[in-house]
């Protein structure tokens, strides 16, 4: 499973780390504040009071093996931003950036990160649930251990219908909708899905299909991603 480092433990960081340590996602929480650090430990693989913007700090802890870093530093911009380009450095694969302002999420757009994150739009328990499930293409919760979410056909339900795949029975979920790639649309373009909602028994999942899915987080959990 992926390695995430967390930078930053501030309301969005440790809720962050907290939620994917429960989850069972290896974590290296990183803050230069030790009550944050103390708090956040017994929930996370490893968590380091360090300044993330010392090079040989990150080095030692091999935050360079790390799949995936977040920069969730709030406060200090200018701590966010020296951060970031050292992990850019040091080659790590996907970098989430926070951004408190437009300008800061510009600024980082700039700079090439994998994702611009903003806290009024996404919290960090919902980030958490797409980062511990990379399958999953969206995910909105609806209620109390409930969530609709998108994720990609698995391989095992390709050429199967929808009778056959019998989801309700065998993983406790609802199919909502099947989202499907337009023939005549660009691959960037963001309106080439096609949504089919509330689809017959007979309909077979093709092959680039996404699958708009509702029921319990664990059940869910139970989906294929293969």
């Amino acid at each position: 499973m992926s390695r995430i480092a967390v930078i930053g433990l501030g309301r969005f960081g440790m809720a962050l780390a907290k939620h994917l340590g429960r989850a069972g996602v290896p974590v290296l929480a990183i803050d230069t504040n030790l009550q944050h650090v103390n708090e956040v430990r017994d929930f996370v693989d490893a968590a380091v009071q360090m300044d993330s913007t010392d090079p040989a700090a990150l080095e030692a802890q091999d935050v360079s093996e790390c799949d995936v870093a977040v920069v969730a530093i709030g406060e200090n911009f200018e701590a966010a931003l020296l951060t970031t380009v050292l992990l850019q450095k040091m080659g790590v694969k996907r970098i989430l950036c926070r951004a408190q302002t437009q300008t800061h999420a510009e600024i980082f757009r700039q700079l090439g990160v994998t994702e611009v994150i903003q806290p009024e739009t996404e919290t960090g328990i919902a980030l958490a649930r797409r980062l511990a499930n990379p399958h999953l293409e969206d995910v909105i919760v609806v209620g109390p251990g409930h969530m609709l979410i998108e994720m990609k056909a698995p391989h095992s339900f390709i050429g199967k219908t929808l009778q056959e795949l019998d989801l309700r029975r065998r993983y406790k979920v609802n199919l909502v909708a099947i989202k499907r790639p337009r023939q005549d649309a660009p691959p960037d373009d963001e309106q080439r899905f096609e949504t089919l909602s509330v689809p017959g028994p007979d309909e077979e999942i093709k092959e680039e299909d996404n699958l708009v899915v509702i029921g319990p987080e664990s059940a869910l959990r139970t989906l294929p991603h293969d």
